[in-house]
């Protein structure tokens, strides 16, 4: 998807986005997966690039404080609906970037970073290590001596097997040379039926996606993520 139709998903669309990650890792490998890198019971998390909340509404319920941040304010207002309606006290959001977060020194425990890091490679393609370094950087500085950092990113929407995108190698790549640990896990998208699959997937992905779903009854949508984490 182009920059410009990506912004607009991201400003203009968080409802219909929403909709479609609700579906997404219906397996719930995603909680089980970031639980056995690091036990979040009682820390202070930061999910940045937060989007709609999708780990942020995960495990604010057992953090002791989550801090939602995004760039878009459409997305933080379902974020913010979310957590409310969950009842918890314990969080917080802000319109922020990776590069410029607004924490305090040393006063994370864990940053949690879902498919987003990656717009400072894919949005800067002339400058992407400079701009990726900074935001490294950043979260460096707020996480506290021993925190650990967990990002996560696609390895491929319709396949079964990690296929990440070719743009996307030497970012990866970039990762593990800077000594993160990788893995991955499926995350499949499960919907109700094909049609609602095609309707909650093709505004994102575009129409080719229909091809890539396994079956239709129920209608499921292969997909692979890759994690990638560092303890500081």
């Amino acid at each position: 998807m182009a920059e410009k139709e990506l912004e607009e998903v991201y400003h203009e669309k968080s409802d219909k986005y929403e909709r479609m990650v609700a579906r997404e890792d219906w397996e719930n490998n995603i909680p089980a997966t970031i639980l056995g890198i690091r036990d979040l019971h009682g820390l202070d998390v930061i999910d940045t690039g937060a989007g709609t909340g999708r780990l942020a509404c995960m495990f604010a319920p057992i953090a002791r404080t989550m801090r939602a941040y995004d760039v878009a304010e459409e997305m933080l207002k379902v974020t913010r609906q979310k957590l409310a309606a969950s009842g918890l006290s314990n969080w917080e959001t802000a319109v922020a970037d990776h590069r410029a977060l607004p924490a305090a020194d040393a006063s994370a425990d864990v940053i949690l970073s879902g498919w987003s890091i990656v717009y400072t490679v894919v949005w800067e393609p002339e400058n992407w290590r400079a701009e990726l370094r900074k935001a490294l950087v950043e979260m460096q500085r707020v996480l506290r001596p021993g925190g650990t950092l967990i990002i996560l990113e696609t390895n491929g929407t319709g396949y079964a097997a990690p296929t990440p995108p070719q743009d996307l190698l030497e970012y990866f790549q970039y990762l593990e040379a800077d000594g993160f640990t990788y893995s991955w896990i499926r995350t499949d998208y499960k919907f109700e039926s094909m049609e609602e699959g095609k309707d909650l997937t093709t505004f994102f992905f575009g129409d080719g996606i229909v091809e890539k779903f396994s079956s239709t009854d129920p209608a499921i949508l292969p997909e692979c993520t890759g994690i990638w984490w560092k303890q500081f």
